[in-house]
């Protein structure tokens, strides 16, 4: 079995409702993915399956997540190996765990984003791509930023945010199990 690690783009349904983790849990099992756990009630999943392509598994989750709870989301896959390289990655770990971020985009973004967002940036704010992966230190509120609008999947691609201490606290999840695989 091989652990990876999912991202929900967003676990809001509508009209203030949001998915439960306990659901969320639920619905990978019964698509056959085992030992499935979550971080906080943000759309972090992790779970262990046989070893497939990150494609086939992001598919069979938003396919799943579809006919579950009626509603399209982009959910992001990382195996584990991959997941633990991103958080080791960090360029601004003396940052604020809850204002750094790092943006995880399912097709990398290029230099040419990177330059595009830079544009766009208030000066304090520090932008790094990784891997291409957009990280960002916001150094403040990121809803006092106009850069936050320039980030969705229409301008970029998909990919979802989540916060330093999220990655983090993912990175630690995989720490603590026994012989995980590296996908």
């Amino acid at each position: 079995m091989t652990t990876y690690i999912a991202l929900l783009h967003s676990i809001i349904l509508g009209a203030g409702r949001r998915v439960a983790m306990s659901d969320l849990r639920a619905m990978a099992e019964g698509l056959g993915f085992r030992d499935a756990r979550t971080l906080v009630s943000t759309g972090n999943l992790v779970f262990e399956t046989a070893s497939e392509p990150v494609a086939v598994i992001e598919a069979r989750l938003e396919e799943g997540f579809r006919r579950h709870f009626g509603k399209h989301v982009d959910i992001i896959v990382r195996g584990a190996s991959g997941w633990k390289r991103l958080a080791s990655q960090n360029p601004f770990p003396e940052g604020n765990g809850s204002v750094t971020v790092v943006r995880v985009m399912r097709q990398p973004l290029t230099t040419t984003h990177l330059e595009k967002l830079e544009k766009i940036a208030p000066p304090e704010l520090r932008l790094v791509l990784v891997d291409g992966d957009l990280w960002i230190d916001f150094g403040g509120k990121p809803s006092e930023t106009k850069l936050l609008s320039h980030l969705t999947a229409k301008k970029l691609g998909v990919g979802t945010l989540r916060n330093a201490n999220t990655v983090n606290g993912l990175n630690a999840m995989l720490d603590a199990l026994p012989d995980v695989k590296r996908a």
